[in-house]
């Protein structure tokens, strides 16, 4: 079994690389990623040290949006069994100032991808999508059914994702997995996520900025879950496209979510309020009926539970 993983380098790549070793030392894993400086590049090769003893596990430091399938099938000579499909350029607002780098990285990048799919018979394709997809959507919890309103580049880019997927699956054959995550946290995340910035300030006396009043509410999904969710969509077979949302199916909001960081850490907030931000959506509820039924999915980690691992393996890495 050979799996190729696009964003290997990235938080949740390296925690689906980690933990797929942990099950298999002798996966054959080849993990792709660009080393794209949106966050510290050092970050991510820091992670990829750790993989380096394994003799099957193999890194390509390359742009997948500058290499086309030909190339990519000069880079990746072995046939590929499985594709995990993780990278892309992230954040809602960042894509708002430049939506065309979104469109490079996020829609030609996986274009090259599906080509390269096709010419190397690859059966099965799993690809991370978003719950940013649904938009300002009231109707609560999101079902995979639901009409897409995306509000921002990065989510449009998530939502042609899912359909250049279902092209490529119906002219091709080949199974395509689009699985919508919802606000993944845990050890590694991105430095610009917000429990991470809010972690970091509260632990050391700095105010952190709340955009809008705090009702703001977000599915937060610990990383492990996620993982486990990816990789029962790995080797799901019961048909050839399917559109999963990955959630927690739990909504916390704002207020919730920094009163639940000061228990942990025992840190007062020192709150700068902001006015809310453009393509931010109020809320996100995932409705993971779809999930159990077809990946056995079951979420185990809760907000609270989810915080005290993070911030326990934040102080080990302080």
């Amino acid at each position: 079994m050979h799996i190729l993983i696009t964003g290997g380098a990235g938080f949740i790549g390296s925690n689906l690389i980690k933990h797929l070793l942990q099950q298999n030392p002798e996966a054959r894993i080849t993990c792709i990623d660009n080393f794209d400086p949106f966050y510290s590049p050092d970050l991510k090769y820091q992670r990829i040290r750790e993989f380096e003893p394994f003799a099957n596990f193999r890194m390509l430091e390359l742009d997948l949006a500058e290499n086309n399938a030909n190339l990519l099938a000069l880079a990746v000579e072995q046939p590929v069994d499985i594709i995990v499909h993780l990278a892309a350029k992230a954040g809602v607002r960042p894509s708002i100032e430049n939506p065309e780098a979104y469109v490079k990285a996020n829609v030609l990048a996986l274009q090259h991808l599906l080509d390269f799919a096709r010419i190397k018979n690859v059966p099965q394709f799993v690809f991370a999508s978003s719950s940013s997809v649904y938009g300002i959507n009231p109707d609560l919890p999101w079902t995979e059914e639901q009409k897409l309103q995306p509000i921002s580049p990065y989510a449009m880019t998530k939502l042609s994702g899912e359909m250049m997927g279902h092209v490529y699956h119906s002219l091709y054959s080949f199974r395509f997995i689009a699985l919508r995550f919802f606000t993944v946290y845990g050890p590694g995340q991105r430095p610009d996520l917000a429990i991470n910035q809010f972690t970091d300030k509260m632990m050391n006396g700095n105010p952190i900025n709340i955009y809008g009043d705090g009702t703001t509410s977000r599915d937060y999904t610990y990383v492990e879950d996620i993982v486990r969710g990816i990789e029962a969509a790995m080797y799901y077979d019961r048909s050839g496209f399917e559109i999963i949302n990955l959630g927690n199916h739990d909504t916390v909001s704002l207020k919730d979510l920094i009163s639940t960081i000061e228990e942990i850490t025992g840190k007062k907030a020192i709150i700068n309020h902001l006015p809310e931000q453009p393509g931010d959506v109020p809320h996100t509820y995932a409705d993971i009926s779809k999930a159990k039924r077809l990946l056995n999915y079951t979420p185990g980690t809760s907000i609270k539970d989810g915080i005290r691992k993070y911030y326990e393996w934040k102080k080990r890495e302080a």
